[in-house]
């Protein structure tokens, strides 16, 4: 098995510690302040993305699967990007208020898109909440142009945030999780284990990544934790907790 690549990137110079710190902080407020969380997240992911595309993203199609409400759109325009999204959930895109014309409603497993037509296919912390989540990178890599990039982030189940706002207790399985926080707050959580929640792995997802006929691997990396600790991607085992989200890179072939 070949070993994995951390290239020397823009986004590995930005992957510090103070940017761990600062997203971590920022993460306690998406139950409370979803505006505050996802324009942080979106600013950085539009960082991420323009750090592992070898050109500037100035006039690049960029099809962002799993869109939401609208955060990151406005990140990737002011990066001069020309940016779509597909969001499946019409109360999601229509959460936040936010303009959404350049987002179409369709499931990432049936991209309404044609073979090669977007120079940049992303998809943000979403594999997680499909049962399906290979499929959905198989489209991915479909709509890509020829020598485009593929950029798939997500969030790995036996990591401390797999289980989203259940914290630490998806670690006794997902369905106990969903009964003590549902008993603790009256309600259900949002990410519904079995429902709108799924276990997934670094090792599937690296499997898919290097079975894949259509297009490369060119990178495993953990997405918020700081460079100096990357090399826990090269550990199976320890990288399922310690990576807490793995980004693979692809360039379709």
């Amino acid at each position: 098995m070949p070993r994995l690549r951390t290239p020397a990137t823009p986004f590995a110079r930005t992957a510090t510690l103070r940017r761990a710190v600062h997203l971590l902080r920022e993460f306690r407020y998406e139950q409370t302040d979803p505006a505050r969380f996802y324009s942080a997240l979106a600013d950085d992911t539009a960082m991420m993305v323009a750090g592992l595309v070898s050109d500037p993203l100035d006039g690049k199609v960029i099809l962002d699967v799993g869109g939401g409400p609208g955060f990151f759109a406005d990140a990737f325009t002011a990066r001069g990007a020309r940016y779509l999204s597909v969001e499946p959930d019409a109360g999601e895109m229509s959460a936040a208020g936010l303009d959404q014309r350049t987002a179409v409603r369709a499931q990432g497993e049936h991209l309404p898109f044609r073979t090669g037509s977007v120079d940049v296919c992303y998809s943000s912390n979403v594999a997680e909440h499909t049962p399906t989540p290979w499929a959905m990178a198989d489209e991915m890599v479909r709509v890509t142009r020829p020598g485009g990039t593929i950029i798939l982030s997500y969030t790995l189940w036996w990591g401390p945030f797999g289980g989203h706002e259940m914290g630490l207790t998806h670690y006794a399985g997902g369905h106990r999780a969903v009964r003590w926080y549902t008993r603790k707050h009256g309600r259900l959580p949002k990410n519904l284990f079995g429902v709108s929640l799924f276990p997934i792995t670094a090792a599937a997802g690296l499997q898919w990544a290097r079975s894949t006929a259509d297009a490369e691997l060119l990178a495993a990396v953990p997405r918020y934790i700081p460079r100096f600790v990357w090399p826990v991607v090269h550990i199976p085992g320890i990288r399922e907790v310690a990576a807490t989200n793995l980004v693979l890179v692809l360039r379709k072939n």
